[in-house]
């Protein structure tokens, strides 16, 4: 396994200059293109943890593959949260 502190930092800084001048030019322009919109330091952590290594093909519970209690219960919150949002019976969060 890789090791939680790696850093992109001190290991390629050319990506590292690349991606942070991506992220200024998001800051300084407004995209109008909804799937090019910048997210939250939060959204983007979650899409950065360990829930980006499990493949979790099908819906909770009933999943392909194994190991997928833990995504089961992120998409579950997910789903609970969209109905409460917006006053629904049922929600699919799956892109």
């Amino acid at each position: 396994m890789f090791s939680k502190q790696d850093q992109i930092q001190g290991y390629d800084d050319a990506l590292l200059s690349a991606m942070n001048a991506e992220e200024q030019r998001q800051e300084d322009h407004i995209e109008l293109i909804a799937s090019e919109n910048y997210t939250s330091k939060r959204v983007m952590q979650a899409q950065g943890s360990g829930l980006t290594n499990k493949y979790a093909e099908g819906y909770p519970g009933k999943r392909y593959y194994g190991g997928c209690e833990h995504v089961d219960k992120v998409e579950q919150l997910a789903i609970e949260r969209a109905k409460q949002l917006f006053g629904a019976d049922y929600a699919n969060v799956q892109p």
